[in-house]
């Protein structure tokens, strides 16, 4: 692997930050994660007890440095919309630091929403050059992660390079679902194909292969050339990691930035949770001793929007019934009420009544479980009621039946599963 110049401790806020737009994609459905983004965009699926997924990329940005911000929305955008005014709010004004909404406007004509991830960043174009940046980050807003942008920026220019791409090491057999590259000793990029069917791997590293993140700095004259070039071509997609890239790694100059612990040189955390098993187990991960996540980290927090709730609460404590929690994240609100919860993360607002037990789960905001419950290996969407006496994750043939079991054998439950319609369009 190619060496990268190291860079000293702390952060990398400069006229580099102070100079980059960031952009964050955050229009995509997210199908993989089925029924949780029935009703909402991937980027507002809640994480981690009280954050949204996309609370990690825009607290990178806001850490990095990087406080010019615009958020592309699309497909079900309400709640992500109404997250990001409320959350993100604080960061504004006319002369400073902003976090804006650029939602498909159909700015091109009356029939082009946004087509490809490329073709949403053109239909922004005008918006792009107003803002007059040196440099563009284009962030994938569904990933799970903290990274300091300031030292690829750094790397970015130091190689002068048109476009730089951050790229993390995943096990081969996953990798099909990534844009996959292949680099030189220099990190210069010399292949990049998206989603393959078979891999390339590292060279000498039997089993693992280099995937994109998703994350590409563009020098803004070179990102302004290669879109409007793309928007002329009939046959193009309109997809960054389609069209574009594949068509400059041979004529431009565009590098891999390798995302790396600065300390242990070893691959730094990073999760697409984009599916109901890798969302499930980066939750839970997070109920370890010491997760390889650290919520915790005052010099690098995560911001996010958070009702007023008062603390959890766990009532009784007799030999019939105990009100507790082992190895598990409990949000403010939520109350456990002679009931047992069990390496499991619950968001706000979330009540376990009597006699019942929660292995293993991820249960999301505003949900009511009923007494004698047995809930284990599951995932539990917002606001569901769970009936007295409800199994889930006990006999799966049963469960498929009225839930969405994962190959993982994780248990999706949303309202609309259980006939209550919180969403109704009728």
């Amino acid at each position: 692997m190619y060496s990268q110049n190291p860079t000293p401790a702390g952060r990398f806020v400069s006229r580099l930050t102070r100079d980059t737009l960031a952009l964050v994609l955050a229009g995509g459905r997210g199908s993989r994660l089925e029924n949780l983004t029935d009703w909402r965009a991937k980027p507002a699926v809640p994480f981690g007890g009280k954050f949204r997924i996309i609370d990690f990329t825009l607290s990178n940005c806001l850490n990095s440095g990087i406080r010019r911000v615009g958020v592309l929305t699309q497909y079900k955008a309400h709640s992500l919309i109404r997250h990001i005014q409320r959350g993100w709010g604080m960061i504004g004004g006319d002369f400073g630091p902003f976090v804006e909404l650029l939602p498909a406007q159909q700015r091109i004509d009356e029939n082009s929403w946004y087509k490809g991830t490329a073709d949403a960043v053109y239909q922004n174009i005008d918006i792009i050059r107003s803002f007059d940046p040196s440099h563009v980050i284009v962030l994938a807003g569904d990933h799970v992660y903290k990274m300091d942008y300031g030292p690829m920026l750094a790397y970015h220019v130091a190689q002068q390079s048109d476009l730089t791409i951050g790229c993390i090491e995943v096990p081969t057999e996953a990798a099909t679902a990534f844009g996959v590259l292949s680099m030189a000793e220099d990190g210069r990029v010399n292949e990049f194909t998206e989603k393959p069917a078979q891999p390339d791997e590292i060279p000498g590293r039997d089993g693992v292969s280099l995937a994109s993140m998703g994350i590409y700095i563009f020098d803004v004259e070179f990102l302004y050339r290669e879109l409007i070039k793309d928007r002329k071509n009939e046959n193009s997609s309109h997809d960054f990691g389609k069209d574009i890239i594949p068509n400059v790694i041979h004529s431009d100059r565009v590098f891999g930035y390798s995302f790396l612990d600065l300390q242990s040189g070893g691959q730094s955390y990073w999760r697409d949770v984009g599916t109901v098993d890798s969302f499930w187990q980066a939750n839970l991960e997070l109920t370890r001793v010491l997760p390889e996540l650290n919520l915790y980290d005052k010099d690098w927090p995560i911001w996010t929007h958070q009702e007023q709730v008062p603390p959890a609460k766990f009532v009784f404590n007799t030999e019939e019934k105990k009100g507790a929690a082992y190895d598990s994240l409990i949000s403010g609100g939520c109350i456990i009420s002679g009931a047992e919860v069990v390496e499991s993360l619950l968001f706000s607002n979330v009540a376990v009544q009597n006699y019942s037990r929660v292995e293993r789960s991820v249960i999301m905001p505003e949900v009511q479980i009923g007494s004698n419950c047995l809930i284990r290996n599951a995932v539990v969407d917002k606001g569901c009621l769970i009936p007295d006496g409800t199994e889930i994750g006990v006999d799966l043939d049963s469960d498929r039946k009225r839930f969405h079991v994962s190959p993982g054998g994780i248990v999706l439950v949303t309202p609309d599963m259980l006939d209550q319609k919180l969403h109704s369009v009728e």
